[in-house]
């Protein structure tokens, strides 16, 4: 047992993931019976039947399944150890395909993209400014820059922090209109708000606010627009709390407000995790992406 080669255990994983010898020899490059010997030393070794060989191919018997988990464990540990061994000759360079919300990616990405062209500069960013979870499912990205906790299987997720969102104007607006003591007070100033989501009109009831979407003056579902409309002055909305703290022309209201938190999820899909590429870019928006949500200044210079 102590003396089994690793790669029996990546041979096991892909029959297993693929379904066939001859769809897991296209995968790995190798002849269907060299992945077929390689399977039955493993079972022999291990003195366990791992699948039903069938007309539709292999499929994992109930000590297979066990086993599938930790087998892709270790094929994925032994992959990434690989990796790590050719990084010191491995260039950082190529193509990384960044998915995010319209926000994050139009205000917040482009800064940090550009100290990361410092940093790395054989890497090429593409931006996708979308919030579907779809974008790495069907590999139209390598990572993705999430508000919800990514529940498929095939994605890996790790938690960043949590953005405070904030009820904001800009200084403009406040300065012809006044500024806001108590929730209430809202009531009488000019909002902006989503067009079709009844979200905002369900917050404000629970703060004893009663609303309709008549209360918004400017409606809009498009967060891009909606957060210029607060820049431009068109009334009262709701935004990224560290966004708002960066523009010289907005102001928080209302500080104590108990608005919902904007959890931050790095993700990606399980097949590209180990390469070394990908993975220096995920550290690194990992960190900006932090000090952001604290509403830190990053890299060397200040957000303003």
């Amino acid at each position: 047992m102590a003396d089994i080669d690793w790669n029996l255990i990546k041979s096991f994983v892909t029959v297993a993931e693929t379904g066939s010898l001859s769809a897991a020899a296209r995968k790995l490059a190798a002849s269907q019976p060299t992945l077929g010997r390689h399977i039955a030393e493993l079972e022999q070794a291990l003195g366990v039947t791992l699948f039903r060989r069938g007309r539709r191919g292999y499929a994992l018997t109930e000590a297979g399944s066990t086993l599938y988990e930790r087998g892709r464990a270790v094929s994925e540990q032994a992959s990434a150890f690989s990796l790590l061994a050719l990084g010191s000759v491995e260039a950082i360079e190529g193509t990384v395909r960044i998915a995010a919300s319209e926000v994050v990616a139009a205000y917040v990405l482009p800064e940090m993209m550009t100290r990361l062209g410092v940093e790395e500069p054989g890497i090429e960013v593409e931006i996708v400014a979308s919030n579907q979870v779809e974008n790495l499912l069907r590999r139209d990205a390598d990572i993705a820059i999430r508000m919800v906790k990514p529940a498929q299987n095939e994605l890996v997720a790790r938690k960043v922090a949590d953005i405070p969102l904030r009820a904001c104007a800009a200084r403009s607006y406040l300065d012809r209109r006044g500024r806001p003591l108590e929730p209430g007070d809202l009531a009488g100033h000019d909002l902006i708000g989503f067009d079709r989501s009844d979200e905002i009109i369900r917050g404000f009831a629970q703060f004893g606010v009663p609303l309709t979407r008549n209360a918004f003056r400017f409606r809009t579902d498009n967060q891009i627009v909606l957060w210029e409309a607060v820049r431009a002055g068109n009334g009262i909305g709701f935004g990224q709390q560290p966004l708002a703290d960066r523009d010289p022309l907005v102001e928080t209201v209302l500080p104590d407000l108990a608005l919902p938190t904007l959890p931050v999820w790095l993700a990606m899909h399980r097949d590209v995790r180990t390469s070394v590429r990908i993975r220096r870019v995920a550290d690194f928006l990992y960190e900006e992406l932090k000090r952001y949500s604290a509403g830190a200044a990053s890299g060397a210079n200040s957000a303003r």
